[in-house]
């Protein structure tokens, strides 16, 4: 008798999806690797290189030992100095117990849904969504509850539809501003809106704020903690030092949240990762207190991007059949290419195939006649990827 197969995948195994973006990439990393001339607008990572003064002070932790365990939160005087910039940026009082310092601000984002919900919770998450936010909600027990804006609505969700999607079973609403994949960053107005009916409705809210400082044409961006009393009770907010430091390899999110909050997602971490690396913790510092090198590295690759961001929007906007908002924050455009006929990923398969561009079809980001293009790469590309896009376009029209 043959023996028997071995036991099937754990559930949570067998019905996770993998990160669409990162496939993407993946491939046309892969077509480069073979020699193909590939114009990638796929990545969610800056293409500028982590400041020196961030690199040298995590050069300088490892040659002075600092390769040990440390508190699982975080190392004191990296959470102290996080409690004091959301002081500094948005007058919000902050204890250095408030935060946790994890393994990147994909992690912190999990450990939020973890420390909030228990299976059969309902999340809601505005649709588009970075494509992870429902896989965590799965991964938890939990049960994601998309609700779609269009660009008709500039990608941003109301009020009433955040109170209609609201049950018994609702525990959390996912807010992200400014939005990846779309670029939306809600006013001030807007948020308390919406954190209005949060409240009223008695749900938290995970306030994923990681592109707080990538915004555009003079706009600042609206901290949701800050929105009252009520609403820092039930925030929590996740940041993190990928995007803004361009430190994306160096896996180091934040997360501040009322104080028990706090402490169950420090439990939770210490037996899923321990701490996140404790060397790189020493450059993330450095990035927090050196702020006249770190302001001066912010505000170069803001300029590119701002121009890389302006470029690309007129040249889809010169594209018959591709209409696009202009993105206010992030680094990425979400162009509408429902006009062609052809599903998203069939639309991004194609381009791949015959002009060999990459670009992110929205179906992943709950978003079906959309593509999403990052900026976050070389004017060169941009303007070779355009004309490439554009030839494909006529194709599909012809």
């Amino acid at each position: 008798m043959p023996p028997a197969p071995p036991p099937s995948l754990s559930t949570w195994a067998r019905n996770i999806a993998p990160s669409p973006t990162l496939a993407v990439d993946a491939k046309a990393k892969a077509l480069a690797a073979a020699g193909q001339d590939v114009c990638s607008f796929a990545a969610g990572e800056p293409d500028f290189d982590t400041p020196q003064h961030i690199k040298d002070a995590c050069a300088a932790a490892l040659q002075s030992g600092k390769t040990k365990y440390v508190a699982t939160s975080g190392i004191e005087e990296l959470r102290s100095a996080v409690a004091e910039s959301y002081g500094t940026a948005y007058g919000l009082k902050v204890a250095p117990g408030q935060v946790v310092v994890s393994p990147g601000g994909k992690f912190s984002c999990f450990l939020a849904v973890l420390a909030t919900c228990s299976p059969g919770d309902e999340v809601v998450i505005p649709a588009p969504y970075w494509v992870s936010y429902p896989q965590m909600a799965k991964l938890a027990g939990a049960v994601p509850k998309p609700v779609l804006s269009t660009d008709r609505s500039a990608f941003k969700l109301t009020p009433e539809q955040l109170d209609a999607a609201i049950t018994g079973r609702t525990r959390l609403l996912i807010l992200n501003s400014p939005n990846n994949p779309t670029g939306a960053v809600y006013s001030r107005a807007e948020l308390e809106a919406i954190v209005g009916v949060a409240v009223r409705r008695n749900i938290y809210i995970l306030s994923d704020e990681i592109y707080e400082n990538l915004v555009y044409d003079g706009l600042r961006t609206t901290c949701t903690a800050t929105l009252g009393p009520e609403a820092e009770a039930r925030t929590i907010i996740v940041s993190g030092f990928s995007k803004t430091y361009s430190m994306t390899g160096w896996r180091l999110g934040t997360l501040v949240g009322p104080p028990a909050i706090a402490k169950a997602v420090a439990e939770l971490q210490s037996q899923m990762s321990s701490n996140a690396t404790t060397f790189a913790q020493y450059g993330a510092l450095a990035a927090l207190k050196e702020k006249e090198k770190t302001r001066a590295s912010l505000e170069r690759m803001l300029a590119a991007f701002d121009r890389r961001r302006l470029l690309m929007h007129a040249g889809l906007s010169n594209i018959p059949g591709v209409s696009c908002l202009l993105a206010q924050g992030a680094f990425y455009l979400f162009p509408n290419i429902s006009s062609f006929g052809l599903s998203s990923l069939e639309f991004c398969e194609a381009l791949l195939e015959r002009e060999r561009v990459a670009v992110v079809p929205g179906s992943a980001f709950g978003a079906e006649g959309y593509v999403r293009m990052s900026y976050a790469t070389g004017d060169e590309t941009i303007v070779k990827g355009l004309a490439r896009l554009a030839n494909f376009c006529r194709g599909l029209k012809a």
